[in-house]
């Protein structure tokens, strides 16, 4: 099996290596740290020659997502993988995520993080709400409500920049420590907050019962769910570089102060 074109997927080939670590790490250890028996990234040429330099040889990331994605549909025994929107879709489908399937990939990403994060914020008790919004600069809101929150992530989403990406990454880390029993390893540590903190045992107990739903639905589902989350965090990072280095530049220049 070969790496199939996907343009959603391509993004990966500007990444460096360090920001594909937790993606590969993922695609080849489980929750326990164990090496996946049904991963073949190990086992490629490219791997064993260039390892640990990922952007080395990221179409093969790219290919072998598409592999467990393979493995999630009924025809598991052909010898191809497919494109990361039909494994995002299938994500959203066992999650009960509402989507248009003509939508945009970006637009669909979003949707399956809000679906997340509006079950966290109704996890949420008023209080916790309450302190959310203060630390997102919401002052003004007494006794904000789950659905006049979600409604603000909603449009923090759709704005893009800075701030979306800042929600993506801690909807992501809280994901993954969840899924894989750790955070992301990348973000720095800036936007890891308060607001992380927040949300994060919420987080965890949206996507746990999320989980539930589809458990038994095959092996395949504990890679895809978490790479799916991966994707979404580094095409995130892609897209918000410049502004991510401007910020980080920021912070160093404080503590160099």
């Amino acid at each position: 099996m070969a790496y199939r074109d996907d343009p959603d997927l391509a993004f990966l080939g500007t990444l460096n290596s360090e920001e594909l670590n937790d993606l590969v790490y993922l695609i080849i250890h489980d929750k326990d740290g164990e090496r996946r028996w049904t991963e073949t990234l190990t086992v490629n040429e490219k791997y064993k020659r260039y390892a640990p330099n990922h952007s080395k040889y990221w179409q093969e990331i790219a290919e072998e997502i598409q592999h467990f994605g393979g493995n999630t549909f009924i025809n598991i025994f052909r010898n191809a993988g497919v494109p990361y929107k039909e494994i995002l879709c299938d994500v959203c489908d066992k999650l009960k995520v509402n989507y248009h399937k003509y939508a945009s990939t970006k637009q669909i990403e979003q949707n399956l993080l809000m679906k997340i994060l509006q079950q966290a914020l109704e996890e949420m008790s008023p209080s916790q709400l309450k302190t959310l919004a203060t630390e997102i600069g919401l002052d003004n809101i007494s006794i904000p409500s789950a659905q006049a929150m979600t409604s603000i992530f909603l449009a923090i989403f759709r704005a893009g920049g800075f701030k979306s990406y800042q929600i993506t990454v801690i909807i992501a880390n809280a994901v993954l420590k969840t899924l894989i029993g750790r955070g992301l390893s990348f973000a720095s540590n800036t936007l890891l907050t308060r607001t992380a903190a927040i949300l994060t045992g919420p987080i965890g107990w949206a996507i746990t019962a999320l989980w539930t739903l589809i458990d038994i639905a095959g092996p395949a589902y504990r890679v895809t769910i978490p790479a799916v989350i991966q994707v979404i965090y580094l095409r995130s990072l892609s897209e918000n570089r410049t502004e991510i280095e401007k910020i980080n530049q920021i912070d160093i220049s404080k503590i160099n102060l």
